[in-house]
């Protein structure tokens, strides 16, 4: 099934077409957020919550502050929240990375088209996103943003779980989002306490 506010046709026919048709050696986020077809909230934010997966230095700062801009104009505007921010859709890279993007969420979206359902509509909407998951979306950016080892993965994995439950008005999806944004908080927090106490335990021995 498509979602309510997925483009027309199905979105994992649409980029497995697009993968193939990518020319040039490089390829920015704006390209392949066109390949989406029109715009859709949802999907521009699972496009750039999977970019911040890709092993690019410098892509969680990049990628991690439009994000937030982008939670931010979902909060505040959602009519115009679903554009990319000028830094994220200049944001390139080599094709073949492009496409291992196009065919990755091809079969991201192949997935949920089987299994998403309308459900829990009131958790899920298509277009802005209220005070809750707003702070949700903002705060995993923030984790994308901090260096912090593997600290991509999680939060950018809560960000595609809230981007596919707006494209499919699935609430299930937005409460997996919940619940992998408290995994990645609770990771990022235990990084932060371990430094902490290491840096307790080793900076008196080495001036000592």
């Amino acid at each position: 099934m498509t979602g309510a506010n997925a483009p027309d046709g199905l979105l994992s026919q649409r980029l497995k077409h697009a993968s193939n048709a990518l020319q040039g050696e490089r390829v920015t986020i704006g390209a392949l957020a066109d390949a989406h077809g029109p715009a859709a909230a949802g999907s521009a934010l699972v496009l750039v919550a999977a970019a911040c997966l890709l092993p690019v230095p410098g892509v969680g700062t990049v990628l991690g502050v439009g994000l937030a801009v982008m939670v931010w104009r979902l909060w505040r505007c959602p009519p115009g929240g679903a554009s990319l921010p000028a830094s994220v859709a200049a944001f390139a890279m080599p094709r073949p990375m492009a496409q291992r993007v196009l065919n990755g969420l091809s079969r991201l979206y192949r997935g949920a088209e089987r299994l998403s359902r309308h459900r829990l509509r009131a958790l899920a909407p298509s277009h802005g996103l209220g005070g809750g998951l707003a702070a949700l979306g903002g705060l995993m950016a923030a984790i994308i943003v901090l260096p912090l080892p593997l600290g991509n993965l999680l939060p950018a994995v809560a960000l595609v779980c809230l981007g596919l439950g707006m494209v499919f008005r699935d609430g299930l999806a937005v409460l997996l989002a919940m619940a992998t944004g408290a995994l990645a908080l609770a990771y990022g927090v235990a990084l932060v306490l371990g430094a902490w106490h290491a840096g307790a335990v080793w900076w008196p021995r080495l001036w000592g």
